[in-house]
């Protein structure tokens, strides 16, 4: 069984704010280069508007749609964090998880026996992070062979 772990909404919402600031730039310097070279060219605007949807577009698509963690029986697949640290690992190689705050974020890291480790900020999921540690020790004690105690959950 996997589990697939997304951006949450409010995070989603903060990192298309970025890029939109940045798209405006972008569409200030290009208006500001037409301008100062006096370019004749009434499609510039239009260039501009179209290349900016499609920035937009392609950001909400691959921040929305894009798994950010993913639990299999193998192992664990971290993307688009930025600083992760090992992307991908097979549970075998991870020796212990710790919970720890880094720059103000409550994060997960997965220390491997290698001495190198992955790093999970837990606020940037969708879900509670209590729902998403809960799911993780399931399937690093599954990947491990533990078995849990009758009767407990």
């Amino acid at each position: 069984m996997s589990s697939t772990y997304r951006f949450s909404a409010s995070f989603a919402v903060r990192l298309m704010g970025v890029g939109l600031v940045l798209v405006g730039l972008a569409v200030l310097v290009l208006v500001g280069l037409v301008l100062a070279l006096s370019l004749p060219d009434p499609a510039m605007p239009l260039v501009v508007v179209a290349g900016a949807t499609a920035v937009v577009l392609l950001g909400v698509l691959s921040v929305r749609r894009g798994a950010v963690v993913r639990l299999d029986e193998a192992g664990y697949r971290v993307r688009l964090v930025r600083g992760a640290g090992v992307r991908a690992a097979e549970w075998r190689a991870v020796e212990d998880v710790v919970a720890t705050t880094i720059a103000g974020d409550r994060c997960v890291v997965l220390r491997l026996r290698d001495g190198r480790t992955t790093t999970v900020p837990v606020t940037v999921l969708e879900g509670r992070a209590e729902d998403f540690v809960a799911d993780l020790q399931r399937h690093l004690n599954r990947g491990h062979g533990y078995r849990p105690v009758p009767g407990r959950r």
